[in-house]
């Protein structure tokens, strides 16, 4: 029997070449989540009915990633076996920034909003993947690491976009129903940023091919599980009983509708798991929900840090225009130039947490090295939810950026440090299914926030913004207490040079 052989080191520009594309992949991505809630305003949106606007984000990840993971697992072309992903993704994407501006239905944003954020996904989930796929175990948390450096450093720029334009004398106030040319540039920029980015690493990087990836020792790798599907039928029954129990409740009390979104989700879910209980038929959806079934205990354990965060994240994204125009600024008038300018500030806002979190790149490894990697993230989790507490008691809305920075190390920690402690224990020969499973558990909470925060918000806080982005802070302090319970890997870390 043949002794796996160590997979190889790769020098620091190997890395910054492989992990390149995040930058212009996180600039769509933060032009979307800064801007597409004062779109949806502008077009008339009311601020309870924004989460279900939403909803098309999350809900395109949850289809996405798993397929995508799925199909790059299998996947061996002239590109390799996760780039013609990154490249596919980008070009959709980019397409996508450039007509976003445009529109002028509602109903057509909230549709280009799901087309969008389907090819940011399509592009973004074979990057963490390739991150497991390519470097040994000792230099994972750099990789990944590099990929947050990346992410705030597109998100600074992209972030502040609408807020330099408008600086450098471009329009920032428009017609009723239209959007500003800050707002437009923004993302024509963002288009070409992020197809150059992309094709960076395409052509700037190289894969293993499978027969040599299978040769490398993974270290502590769990073995894909065998799944007992014949039992998932329980818990399958249980989602089912769980989504005709809300339905009933919204009827009996007359709920709102956002919790049928909410109630759908479990119902299919159930199906699904009661579905692959009977089916005898593997193809990819029966694999993806038998992969889900038996997930590794290191993700059952992370997927309750990540029900927390991000329920926090996405409450974020959506209400911090809201709630600092209303708040911090005074005035819920969208097209009054206040307004403008309390959301352009926002743009700096979202900014700035890019900003330090990409200083908090650099000193997260020094972090990880002194406390292990899930000490650190309960730190820097701690410091995102004092972040979001704090827009309740700060009122000059310049003082709103030492919020951010506890935001910013929260964000550096999120999109780095879950998936060092997850890749470890994952198979690799089925890195990428599982890793667009682990989205599942990023898209599930924001799906529960989509459905809950409106109604929250009318009926307990009056629909004043603020208030969810105080749950949000409530949400990472307890997504901090979560990672107490999940094991810290037994491997040495490489320092950033």
């Amino acid at each position: 029997m043949n002794r796996p052989l160590p997979k190889p080191e790769l020098s620091f520009w190997q890395i910054w070449n492989m992990c390149f594309g995040f930058l212009g992949i996180q600039f769509g991505f933060a032009l979307q989540n800064a801007n597409v809630s004062r779109i949806f305003q502008t077009l008339g949106a009311d601020v309870s009915s924004i989460p279900g606007l939403w909803i098309a984000a999350p809900a395109s990840g949850l289809i996405v990633q798993p397929i995508i993971g799925y199909c790059s697992d299998r996947t061996w072309t002239r590109l390799g076996r996760r780039r013609p992903y990154f490249l596919a993704g980008a070009v959709l994407a980019s397409l996508a920034l450039l007509a976003m501006p445009n529109v002028s239905s509602l109903w057509l944003a909230a549709g280009l909003l799901w087309v969008m954020d389907a090819s940011f996904n399509v592009a973004m989930e074979p990057f963490r993947a390739f991150v497991g796929d390519q470097l040994p175990e000792r230099q994972r948390p750099l990789g990944y690491t590099m990929q947050s450096f990346f992410i705030g450093i597109g998100a600074v720029v992209a972030s502040a976009m609408p807020w330099l334009l408008t600086r450098l004398g471009v329009a920032n106030t428009a017609s009723a129903g239209t959007l500003p040319d800050t707002v437009k540039g923004a993302f024509y920029i963002g288009g070409a940023v992020l197809f150059g980015a992309v094709a960076w690493t395409v052509f700037r990087s190289r894969e293993y091919p499978p027969v040599m990836l299978a040769a490398f020792d993974d270290g502590e790798a769990e073995p894909a599980p065998a799944a007992d599907a014949a039992r998932a039928w329980r818990p399958g029954v249980l989602m089912l009983a769980a989504g005709a129990a809300v339905i009933a409740l919204i009827q009996r009390y007359a709920l709102e509708h956002d919790l049928y979104l909410l109630a759908g989700g479990l119902i299919v879910f159930g199906l699904a798991f009661v579905w692959l209980s009977r089916t005898r038929r593997r193809g990819p959806l029966a694999e993806v929900l038998a992969d889900l079934y038996a997930m590794p205990e290191a993700m059952r354990r992370l997927a309750w840090v990540q029900l927390f965060t991000w329920f926090a994240l996405f409450a974020m994204w959506i209400y911090t225009t809201a709630a600092v125009t209303a708040v911090h600024y005074g005035t819920t008038d969208i097209h009054s130039a206040r307004y403008n300018e309390g959301a352009n500030w926002v743009g700096i806002l979202f900014a700035a947490y890019s900003g330090f979190a990409a200083l908090a790149a650099i000193v997260i490894p020094w972090m990880v090295r002194r406390w292990g990697l899930r000490r650190s993230h309960l730190v820097n989790l701690w410091l995102g939810g004092a972040g979001l507490l704090s827009f309740l008691l700060i009122r000059d809305p310049h003082w709103l950026l030492l919020s951010m920075l506890g935001v910013g190390f929260a964000w550096a920690s999120i999109v780095s440090l879950p998936y060092a402690l997850l890749s470890d224990f994952l198979p690799p020969e089925k890195m990428g299914v599982y890793m667009g499973i682990f989205n599942f558990f990023i898209v599930i909470p924001q799906l529960i926030a989509a459905s809950v925060l409106g109604l929250l918000l009318r009926r307990y806080f009056h629909d004043q913004a603020i208030w969810a982005l105080v749950l949000g802070g409530v949400s990472l302090l307890l997504a901090g207490l979560c990672t107490l319970r999940v094991h810290e890997p037994r491997r040495g870390v490489e320092p950033l040079p």
